[in-house]
C-alpha cells in the first residue's frame, strides 16, 4: 500500500506540463526575443480509475502551474516554473491518502541554434534543472537537484505547424524508498500539430510516449492531447483540452486550461 500511494503522488510531478504552448504537452522552438516576457498560468485536473481483484482504487488530483519567461538574447529564453499539487487515493471509498502542497521549482533555458527562414524549419535546446523545494515525503518533488534536456524541432506552413521533442532526464531521489521503487533515467518522445483555423483560433493535438518511471515490468505511458487555443488579442491566449491516456500505465483523462500573457 506504502508502494502505491507514494507511486500515485509522484505521478502528478511527472505528469506537470514543461510549459510549451499549453494544453501541448510537445514544446515548440518559439521564443521571446530580447526583453521580452511571457507569463503563463495552466492548470490540469486528472482521475484515474483502476480494479485490481475485488480492490477498485481511483485516484484524483491535479496541479495549478505558473512559469515567467524571460528574453535573454534574440534566440535564448530563461524560465522560471512553479506548481501547486494535490493528489487523492481511494480504496473501495476509504481514503488512503490525500496530499497537497508546492512542487518543486524547475529554471529552464532555451535556445534556438537553427533556424532556415526559407523552410520555416528551426532547432532549438532546452536545458533544465529542477530544484527541491517541494516535500519529498509527500510525493511533492524528488528531494534533490535533478535535471534533463530536450531536443525540439519545429516546421511551420502557412497556417499550420508540425513539433517533435525528444527529451532525457535524470531524477535524483533523495528518499531511498524512491530509489527502489523508481527510474532515475527518464526519457520522452513527441509529436504535436496545430493548425490556425481562423486568425485568432487555433486547434492543437499531441501524442507522447514517456518511459515508465517506476521500477516494474509496465509499458511505457502512452498518451494523446486534444485542444483549442483562442487568442483574445495579439498578447493572450486562453487554452482548453483534454488529455487521454492510451494505455494502463497512463493516466485515464485529464483536463487542461491555461492563460498566456505577453509583454
Amino acid at each position: 500500500m506504502i508502494t502505491k500511494i507514494s507511486a500515485m503522488m509522484l505521478a502528478v510531478v511527472w505528469s506537470v506540463p514543461a510549459f510549451a504552448t499549453h494544453p501541448l504537452m510537445t514544446d515548440d522552438t518559439c521564443v521571446q526575443g530580447k526583453g521580452k516576457f511571457q507569463f503563463e498560468l495552466n492548470s490540469e485536473y486528472t482521475t484515474d480509475h483502476e480494479v485490481e481483484g475485488s480492490i477498485f482504487e481511483k485516484e484524483t488530483g491535479g496541479n495549478v502551474a505558473a512559469a515567467l519567461t524571460y528574453g535573454i538574447a534574440d534566440n535564448l529564453d530563461l524560465s522560471v516554473e512553479s506548481y501547486f499539487q494535490w493528489s487523492s487515493l481511494m480504496q473501495n471509498g476509504i481514503i488512503f491518502s490525500d496530499e497537497k502542497g508546492i512542487g518543486d521549482t524547475t529554471v529552464k533555458i532555451k535556445w534556438k541554434f537553427f533556424e532556415s527562414t526559407r523552410d520555416q524549419f528551426s532547432l532549438a535546446l532546452k536545458p533544465k534543472l529542477s530544484f527541491p523545494t517541494g516535500d519529498a515525503l509527500k510525493g511533492l518533488g524528488y528531494g534533490n537537484i535533478s535535471g534533463g534536456v530536450m531536443l525540439i524541432a519545429t516546421k511551420e506552413w502557412e497556417h499550420r505547424a508540425v513539433h517533435c521533442n525528444f527529451g532525457y532526464a535524470r531524477n535524483s531521489y533523495s528518499l531511498a524508498q524512491d530509489r527502489a521503487l523508481y527510474k532515475e533515467d527518464i526519457w520522452n518522445a513527441s509529436v504535436a500539430a496545430e493548425v490556425h483555423m481562423t486568425n485568432k483560433l487555433r486547434s492543437v493535438a499531441d501524442i507522447s510516449i514517456d518511459s515508465n518511471s517506476e521500477n516494474v515490468e509496465f509499458p511505457n505511458r502512452v498518451f494523446v492531447v486534444g485542444g483549442l487555443i483562442y487568442s483574445v488579442t495579439d498578447a493572450v491566449d486562453l487554452d482548453l483540452g483534454v488529455k487521454a491516456g492510451l494505455n494502463h500505465a497512463e493516466t485515464d483523462t485529464s483536463i487542461l486550461a491555461g492563460f498566456t500573457a505577453k509583454f
